[in-house]
């Protein structure tokens, strides 16, 4: 009876509508756990724990100076997601994609949307993901964005936000696919008294949508993965992607352009490859039309990418729409483009390059989360309500030299759930990533990766600042 003395708190519980009291579709799970004992979960726990360290599934921190390499914390208490609103937010997530994707087309080609004064010019100009070489770049298919993580958080009232979104390179669905097969493994008188959506057919979803890019007439097209290397944060994700589907894992030094296709070097000579799903940031791709002194990339692979020679999947120059500002005017894209009104909506958002927003966030740094725009994985980030009167000082000055480059939002009161921690049961607060492929169709995976902060009280669930992940059990509709 773990769960006697768990109080949700003044929280959105992802589990529990009150003390005692499970949300509904969380019934069936928390009357399953109430039957083992806290010792039993804590083993269990530590089992799921060595699985995913034998499985190899970890992840860099450069920063560490106690070793780069490390486990993902994993906790084994799930989070559920009811039909309905998987429903309700596969639509939104479909409708977002599908407006990105409309704005990058645009942007690189005729600008519609800026010259409509929709989106500033200066905003789009000043980004830091916008690439002038990517300008007319036409992605086979007109499909720029193939692979997104969408980041959604919940509030104090069970209403869903997007929070960002993460269109360059986007992470974490590798521990997506292992947690699944570690709670299959760890709780499986559980997972098969519950219907729950499967997520294993990822990997073959993503291997068609790559196809899906590959040039026309080709009987038997060669897709590869390319990596950074070993010490890329991400490096075990490559690699399993690559394994499960079946393809090459390639660095940039197992490449070369010749006689104006992109090849790898095998045993067997020199085979050409026809789609690249890439790992690696826009500006290291290419030396000669990014950055010069990138040891990462392939000299002329945008020459042969503009002449239809290769695929890459995401397209570059997707990055745009990652930047923090131009998040905040989603919204307006979606209007423009499709006609339509936000389905999932966005965190409230001040844009310090506004004088008048600017001048609101710096008088209330204490009360609000503050963003540098092209920041990822918790960094570059003032929780301004934890933050030190000498953090928000920084922030200010910061925010006073370089006003584009910040937004801020309120302090959301992140959804909780319960997570086993030591030798009790907390509630932690949690995030949620979907991931969405973008061929033929649209598709959702359902589900994404759960995030968790484990440290007690904090609200950074990136793994790179303490946090942790989850299974995530989207709930098969009834008349399934």
């Amino acid at each position: 009876m773990q769960f006697q003395d768990y109080d949700p708190g003044n929280f959105y519980d992802e589990l529990f509508v009150e003390c005692g009291k499970p949300r509904p579709q969380a019934k069936t799970l928390i009357e399953r756990l109430c039957q083992l004992s806290l010792e039993d979960l804590q083993q269990r726990q530590q089992i799921a724990q060595k699985m995913l360290f034998k499985l190899g599934a970890t992840f860099n921190v450069y920063s560490d100076n106690e070793g780069t390499e490390r486990i993902l914390p994993f906790d084994v208490i799930p989070r559920l997601v009811s039909a309905s609103d998987w429903d309700w937010l596969e639509r939104g997530l479909k409708q977002r994609i599908h407006a990105l994707n409309l704005f990058l087309n645009d942007i690189y080609s005729d600008q519609k949307i800026l010259k409509d004064g929709v989106i500033p010019l200066d905003v789009v100009e000043s980004s830091k993901g916008f690439l002038n070489p990517c300008m007319e770049l036409k992605p086979p298919k007109g499909i720029w964005c193939h692979i997104t993580g969408t980041d959604l958080v919940r509030d104090r009232d069970g209403q869903w936000y997007v929070l960002e979104d993460n269109l360059r390179c986007p992470s974490g669905v590798s521990y997506v696919l292992e947690n699944r097969r570690v709670m299959k493994s760890t709780f499986p008188k559980i997972f098969n008294q519950m219907d729950i959506l499967p997520v294993d057919d990822y990997p073959s979803n993503l291997l068609d949508t790559l196809l899906n890019l590959a040039p026309e007439g080709l009987p038997d097209p060669v897709v590869a993965v390319l990596t950074p290397g070993v010490y890329n944060s991400a490096y075990f994700e490559h690699s399993f992607l690559a394994q499960q589907m079946g393809v090459e894992l390639v660095e940039g030094n197992d490449l070369v352009v010749t006689d104006g296709f992109l090849q790898m070097r095998t045993t067997k000579g020199l085979q050409r490859v026809d789609v690249m799903y890439r790992r690696i940031d826009d500006d290291f791709l290419d030396p000669q039309a990014f950055r010069s002194d990138s040891l990462l990339g392939i000299p002329g692979i945008m020459d042969v990418y503009r002449r239809g020679r290769v695929a890459l999947a995401n397209a570059p120059g997707s990055g745009v729409a990652d930047d923090k500002v131009i998040y905040a005017y989603v919204p307006q894209m979606i209007r423009y483009y499709l006609d339509e009104d936000q389905i999932i909506p966005n965190v409230p958002t001040y844009l310090c390059w506004q004088e008048k927003d600017k001048e609101h966030v710096l008088a209330n740094l204490d009360k609000l989360v503050v963003k540098s725009a092209n920041e990822s994985g918790g960094y570059g980030m003032l929780i301004g309500p934890h933050a030190t009167p000498e953090d928000r000082e920084l922030f200010a000055q910061r925010i006073v030299e370089n006003p584009r480059n910040y937004i801020a939002q309120p302090t959301l009161t992140l959804s909780r759930m319960p997570s086993l921690m030591d030798d009790c049961i907390e509630g932690c607060h949690v995030d949620l990533r979907p991931y969405i492929l973008y061929g033929d169709t649209i598709h959702v995976s359902p589900g994404g990766f759960t995030r968790v902060a484990l440290r007690k009280g904090s609200l950074v669930v990136n793994s790179s600042q303490g946090g942790g992940g989850k299974d995530t059990w989207v709930m098969a509709p009834e008349s399934r």
